[in-house]
């Protein structure tokens, strides 16, 4: 017979766990589902157990074990392509965890709670903070939310959500904080001198220069900049200005074939006319890997000695600058290619002030 454990969670509310141990010609299966209903929780040991019952079921639950692993293994096979880099390398080093090796069906919020509390083994940082551990936690509800509906793998989201609930309650994990790093004018002209010198030394070395300045007067992201193809770029014309096709850009709902035209302030246009005797003919107008462009941008602000600058900075830069222009949302959103307006509120105190690069001696136009 199965059981039915009743659980207090963090929040003063009951939860019902179901446990299932069957055995039969030396082969045990074990099932574990956590309710909230009482009553969906003895309907579904009921059912279950009737199912196993069946000599063909019990064979084929043993056979079918699906670890958390396979899971993740499936779900990188079918939405691999549609994923950022980011969460494709977290859940693959959560695939290293020890988690990875259970049982779906035998994973709790307690497993889960354990997990995160361990996940500077596979993360190789010593001490994760919250919005790292958060970060993982977020990629892995994302296999939790289909696996039963999707593979009929019996993973159990509630077990996700309550595990949450606990951690977030203990503080151990917490969203990031927004970046506001801004490079200063003497950064960029170092970075800028520094990436010129490197060309002429190195002819076939990546335009860095350019890359930099159209991040920075674009606002792209650098995996948007190496996806824009020559036949995207629609020039200035009447009273329309320049603007772009970006290529499946980064969205929390889909990321494939989300192609979105953003309009092109006139320095980031510029800088495109300027890549046309740069390239080799190809249909890319920046043909650089993200890898390159990140290793170079690291590696400048290193030998410099300029700290704590990302690349994706350019982008805040850009956005701010807008702003500061005085800019709308709308107006901002359509280069920014921002579908909330309120991604766009923390930028909303930004008073209006004269263009920092006014005059600035690298400016494009």
């Amino acid at each position: 017979m199965g059981t039915i454990v009743t659980r207090t969670r963090s929040d003063g509310k009951p939860s019902y766990l179901c446990q299932i141990a069957r055995k039969s010609d030396g082969k045990t299966i074990r099932e574990n589902r956590t309710f909230r209903d009482h009553k969906a929780a003895k309907a579904w040991l009921r059912q279950r157990e009737a199912e196993l019952d069946n000599p063909k079921a019990f064979k084929a639950a043993t056979q079918e074990v699906r670890t958390l692993g396979d899971a993740i293994g499936r779900y990188l096979e079918e939405y691999g392509g549609e994923i950022g880099k980011t969460k494709s390398a977290c859940l693959a080093a959560i695939q290293r965890h020890s988690i990875a090796a259970m049982a779906c069906g035998d994973i709790g919020s307690e497993d889960i709670v354990a997990f995160a509390r361990t996940i500077d083994s596979v993360t190789g940082l010593a001490n994760p903070g919250p919005s790292t551990i958060n970060n993982y936690l977020s990629h892995l509800a994302s296999i939790f939310a289909i696996a039963k509906k999707a593979w009929g793998y019996p993973l159990d989201p509630e077990a996700m959500t309550d595990a949450t609930f606990v951690l977030r309650k203990q503080r151990a994990i917490a969203k990031s904080n927004k970046r506001e790093r801004r490079p200063t004018l003497d950064e960029l002209d170092r970075l800028l001198d520094f990436f010129q010198e490197r060309s002429e030394r190195a002819p076939h070395s990546g335009p860095m220069v350019e890359i930099v300045l159209f991040a920075t007067f674009s606002t792209r992201r650098m995996e948007e900049i190496t996806r824009i193809r020559w036949a995207d770029f629609e020039k200035a014309s009447g009273n329309h200005g320049a603007r772009v096709l970006v290529r499946d850009m980064k969205n929390p709902g889909a990321k494939r074939g989300n192609d979105v035209w953003c309009e092109l302030p006139p320095e980031a246009a510029a800088v495109i006319e300027t890549m046309r005797s740069k390239t080799s003919g190809g249909e890319c107008i920046f043909p650089y890997t993200t890898d390159a462009i990140g290793a170079a941008f690291t590696r400048g602000c290193k030998l410099l000695g300029i700290e704590d600058l990302h690349f994706h900075d350019l982008r805040h830069e850009g956005v701010s600058r807008l702003f500061e222009a005085g800019w709308n949302i709308p107006h901002v959103a359509l280069v920014s290619g921002h579908r909330s307006w309120a991604s766009l509120q923390r930028y909303a105190q930004l008073r209006q002030r004269d263009d920092k690069f006014a005059g600035w001696k690298r400016r494009p136009l």
